[in-house]
């Protein structure tokens, strides 16, 4: 969920907008529940303390981001500001193979992905999956490099450790996938993925040498044929990306809920929100009519 030109509008007129309290999965744009508990007295006193909290630390705001359908509803029936976003996922059809999902997109699209992949191979590149449990300390330092480097080319501090992997390799490996690309032997680019039965999400890319097409054959095409072989239903891109529409991800509905403390800037937002979903209709939309897969009439 963005917000900067929130935090900039607060800037232009002398006002902090940071701190605010955010209610996420860290660095993680991933739907779940917000609100841990089944019983709906506890979840209701957890909805209005958020806004006790709010104003009892003089925060600007409050914002409870990629609630499940379950915790949404609760802030929705709290008044609070709700926003509509995108993400684009990928869903295996019980695919037997790669090329089976290849055959359910246009001529176009199915052409395009086979001499994007042609042009990997040919570069010489060979990709290998390694499962969380099999990577070796020196596959984690390597992908530590690209992590870093990422950050690097976007004039950005990572904000994850070197230890921190170190730490969910050791402690979640079942849940760990680790893509990597070689060119001469030699570890070149990587990909971090969490997955479990139902769904895998794409994390972190960073490569050390460009090769055309090599992101999508890491990040997306590699995925896909992993979910494909061990029947994962769900491929989670994450945020942005019209890229992967041509890929086979559909566009899929998202939210988050505000509270902002000051009146004035309250009723600004809501306003910008109203007319920023108009939008967002007319683009999930032409997102719908942009959908790569062959025609069912």
């Amino acid at each position: 969920m963005f917000d900067w030109a929130w935090a900039e509008a607060y800037e232009r007129n002398g006002l902090s907008y940071y701190p605010k309290l955010v209610s996420a999965i860290p660095f993680t744009p991933i739907t779940s529940s917000r609100l841990l508990t089944n019983h709906p007295d506890t979840k209701a006193l957890i909805v209005n303390a958020l806004s006790q909290i709010m104003r009892q630390n003089k925060m600007s705001s409050a914002h409870v981001l990629f609630p499940d359908d379950d915790s949404a509803e609760w802030f929705k029936q709290a008044g609070w500001m709700q926003r509509q976003g995108v993400q684009f996922r990928w869903q295996n059809l019980d695919y037997s193979d790669f090329d089976e999902f290849l055959s359910q997109l246009s001529h176009d699209k199915r052409k395009k992905i086979r001499q994007e992949r042609k042009k990997v191979t040919d570069s010489g590149v060979i990709c290998l999956q390694v499962k969380g449990g099999e990577i070796t300390h020196e596959q984690w330092n390597f992908f530590y490099q690209c992590y870093e480097n990422t950050y690097r080319e976007h004039r950005s501090t990572p904000y994850l450790t070197r230890e921190f992997f170190t730490t969910i390799g050791n402690s979640m490996p079942q849940n760990i996938l680790l893509i990597l690309a070689y060119l001469d032997e030699k570890p070149i680019a990587a990909a971090l993925n969490i997955y479990d039965e139902v769904t895998l999400y794409g994390r972190y890319w960073g490569s050390m040498q460009y090769v055309p097409n090599l992101h999508f054959e890491l990040c997306y095409y590699q995925a896909q044929i992993f979910c494909i072989t061990e029947k994962i239903e769900f491929f989670e891109g994450g945020a942005q990306g019209e890229h992967k529409l041509a890929r086979g991800f559909k566009a899929r509905p998202t939210c988050s809920f505000h509270q902002i403390a000051n009146p004035d800037f309250a009723a600004a937002i809501e306003d910008f929100v109203v007319q920023e979903s108009k939008g967002l209709a007319a683009y999930a939309n032409e997102l719908d009519e942009r959908a790569p897969f062959k025609s069912k009439d």
